[in-house]
């Protein structure tokens, strides 16, 4: 039983499970009735999403000093309670069952979902590597 850390809108992985969507915004172009059928989320969780103005500077941020101020930004948003609830929320259930998580963003490196990966570890989440 683990949690998946993927790039929405990419091919299904074997066992991959629920997909959530970890996202502000849905995706655009797509028709609410085609988001699972075409791999971009079956669940659409933006409680984890960092806020508009954190998202942006993660996008422009260039440097790794731009980076590691995004880093904590965002950081600072999922220590919130409710966040952290969430958070803690889904290490337990990756410890019964597969899902996913995921963001449209390419590069892994550069996206969210890297934070995010880290965050579920930190509050004992079974993260598939």
């Amino acid at each position: 039983m683990t949690v998946q850390i993927v790039r929405l809108g990419s091919p299904r992985l074997p066992g991959e499970g629920t997909r959530i969507g970890t996202v502000r915004r849905p995706p655009r172009g797509v028709p609410k009735s085609e988001f699972a059928s075409q791999n971009w989320y079956d669940v659409w969780f933006p409680n984890l999403a960092p806020s508009v103005e954190t998202m942006k500077l993660g996008q422009e941020a260039t440097t790794p000093a731009q980076w590691a101020a995004f880093t904590r930004r965002y950081r600072k948003e999922m220590a919130t309670p409710e966040a952290s609830h969430a958070l803690s929320l889904l290490a337990a259930l990756s410890q019964q069952s597969h899902f996913s998580v995921g963001c449209y963003c390419e590069d892994e490196a550069h996206c969210h979902r890297a934070v995010l990966r880290e965050l579920l570890a930190e509050h004992g989440a079974r993260v598939a590597p």
